[in-house]
């Protein structure tokens, strides 16, 4: 008996879609014209690239399917053809010549073997490089957001230490800064749900490798950013508690 599926058990494609976009709202309306909202709203447009992926992961792909099915049918008619009407050559003499008939005879099984492996995979690995570009994409915005939280330190707010001309322009209120750190951790995390899709769909170990990156690569970088909350928060207080 089957069972049925249950909502609470894959994730949601269009779900995830619809928190970016609710996400990228709250990020434009907090800090508008930022290079943090632009970053959300990249984000947004991946995810409909990676929507697309994914459909073309569930899609059966029969013209490919056809012709691999063809050429392969092809291959087992002459692997059987030849078998029928194979005779040992006449002018063979001796068990060592006609070890190295076998062994030809073999060689060309084994051939057609790997040509039919080859021609069976063709499907899947044409779904991996398409999951691949994907995914390379979405590691290159990760990298983005990181680059983004890079320079907001919570120390500066009490640092008594004054700026250089290469210093980086620091107006945001401990509030605000705040916020914004939290946008940079929750836009990591849907990005690493994004790449998960792809391990939903694809069950091939260089994509599940590359989803696995991802999510290390997410994970490390919001501990770093969950660092800075708490750290901001201990000034906080500390500056609560003086006044």
């Amino acid at each position: 008996m089957k069972r049925p599926s249950a909502p609470y058990r894959q994730l949601d494609e269009a779900q995830i879609r619809a928190t970016i976009e609710r996400l990228q709202a709250r990020i434009r309306e907090r800090f508008p014209d930022s290079g943090l909202s632009q970053l959300a709203a990249e984000l947004q447009a991946i995810a409909g690239e990676i929507a697309e992926s994914v459909a073309y992961l569930q899609r059966p792909h029969w013209p490919i399917r056809i012709a691999v099915g063809t050429l392969i049918v092809g291959l087992i008619a002459v692997i059987v053809g030849a078998a029928v009407t194979f005779r040992v050559p006449a002018q063979v003499e001796g068990w060592a010549q006609l070890v190295q008939v076998i062994e030809s005879a073999v060689n060309d099984v084994v051939f057609i073997g790997v040509a039919i492996y080859f021609l069976l995979t063709v499907e899947g690995r044409l779904k991996r490089k398409r999951a691949l570009e994907s995914l390379h994409e979405l590691r290159s915005v990760v990298h983005i957001v990181d680059m983004h939280q890079l320079t907001k330190d919570p120390e500066r707010l009490v640092s008594q230490q004054e700026n250089t001309a290469s210093s980086p322009e620091r107006t945001m209120t401990a509030g605000e800064l705040g916020r914004y750190l939290d946008y940079c951790s929750e836009l990591l995390s849907l990005a690493s749900k994004l790449a998960a899709l792809f391990m939903q769909q694809l069950n091939d170990p260089v994509v599940l490798a590359a989803v696995n990156e991802i999510e290390a690569l997410t994970s490390g970088l919001s501990s770093k950013i969950w660092q800075k909350i708490t750290m901001l928060g201990r000034i906080q207080s500390v500056t609560e508690s003086r006044l």
